[in-house]
């Protein structure tokens, strides 16, 4: 029988039911996205139904408004912000500036950043975190700057969860000032840490700094294609003439303000992660090598090899608990399983099958 593909990213529930042999209909909690299990504020469906005008126009690209309430939102100046058509096309245009270049990834991590730079035409060198800790090398990284353009760095990181220390960036950013090399930092999921981990205060004293981040995972609306970047207001100009026209909808900027004045949802927010955050530690306890995560998400080691992985994974399917595969991030080669926290029913069910798994 041949096998329906790995899915490339995490949500997708149809091919690999499908790849496993199981119905459709076949009920599942999906472990594999990265988003806010509180789901949508519940004001959004009422505000879309009453945002029709907004479809009969095309956006005005003169409407500052999100622009402005973004960098209201993270105290810095209007100019040192470009609101972009979810996180993914601020990666593009991050890999567009330095086209024909030579770019660092350090990995595992999103697929999106090297074929960001490939589209792009940026030679792509790569630097391995190391297992199971996946703690970044310094003196290897300051070391592989030389002649490199632009660096993709995901903090908190993506699949693992770790967070490099904010002195540790600090001396990555110093060394590529001096070798004229761009620092981009993916905060994508810097909402879900413990602490406040933005790396914001840094952008006045590093030109060479580039921020990325996303609304769409701390609101749950991935459909809608929001996030922005944050850099030096000449860079983030030159970043806004690559941009197509017209690439955020009126309907996504338009959400910026009210979802950022919600500041009940986001409270709830905090108050589910607090609740939550022991899911990885009691996983630990299971026998399972787990990820020192900072994020919404950690990575689990399935077994020895892909193979046990695999059946891991099959496992957790059957019984409705989707878990996201590592297939395709290089140093994990399927041998790990990345999970998100979810609400504490789902998370105690979570828990529960792995016990089982553990102990059958």
């Amino acid at each position: 029988m041949t096998l329906t593909a790995w899915p490339a990213h995490g949500g997708r529930v149809a091919p690999l039911l499908a790849r496993f042999g199981l119905p459709a209909d076949h009920p599942v909690i999906d472990f594999s996205a990265n988003l806010n299990p509180l789901g949508p504020p519940s004001w959004l469906p009422a505000w879309l139904s009453g945002a029709g005008d907004a479809l009969a126009r095309y956006p005005d690209p003169d409407d500052d408004r999100a622009r402005r309430a973004l960098a209201e939102h993270d105290d810095v100046a209007p100019e040192r912000v470009l609101v972009t058509n979810g996180g993914i096309e601020a990666i593009y245009l991050a890999a567009a500036l330095h086209a024909g270049g030579r770019a660092l990834v350090i990995e595992p991590t999103f697929s999106e950043y090297a074929l960001a730079c490939r589209r792009h035409g940026l030679t792509v060198d790569r630097l391995a975190l190391e297992a199971p800790t996946f703690r970044l090398d310094l003196d290897a990284a300051e070391a592989a700057l030389a002649g490199i353009d632009v660096v993709f760095l995901c903090r908190p990181n993506n699949p693992t969860g770790t967070l490099m220390p904010r002195a540790d960036v600090e001396r990555l950013l110093a060394r590529a000032h001096r070798s004229g090399t761009t620092l981009v930092v993916d905060e994508a999921f810097v909402d879900f840490t413990e602490n406040d981990e933005r790396l914001t205060t840094l952008l006045d004293q590093a030109p060479n700094l580039l921020l990325l981040r996303s609304l769409t995972k701390r609101f749950d609306v991935p459909g809608l294609r929001l996030g922005y970047l944050l850099g030096a207001p000449e860079t983030v100009n030159r970043l806004a003439t690559q941009q197509m026209p017209w690439s955020v909808n009126a309907l996504a900027r338009g959400l910026v303000p009210p979802l950022l004045a919600d500041h009940e949802y986001l409270a709830r927010t905090r108050a589910w992660l607090s609740a939550e955050r022991g899911l990885p530690g009691a996983v630990r306890e299971l026998g399972f090598t787990v990820t020192d995560t900072q994020a919404n998400f950690f990575l689990l080691r399935g077994g020895h090899d892909a193979d046990e992985s695999r059946a891991l994974f099959a496992f957790l399917l059957e019984r409705g608990l989707l878990a996201r595969h590592t297939h395709g991030f290089p140093g994990l080669e399927g041998a790990w399983l990345r999970l998100a926290l979810r609400e504490a029913e789902d998370n105690a069910r979570l828990l529960e099958a792995l016990t089982a798994w553990r102990r059958p």
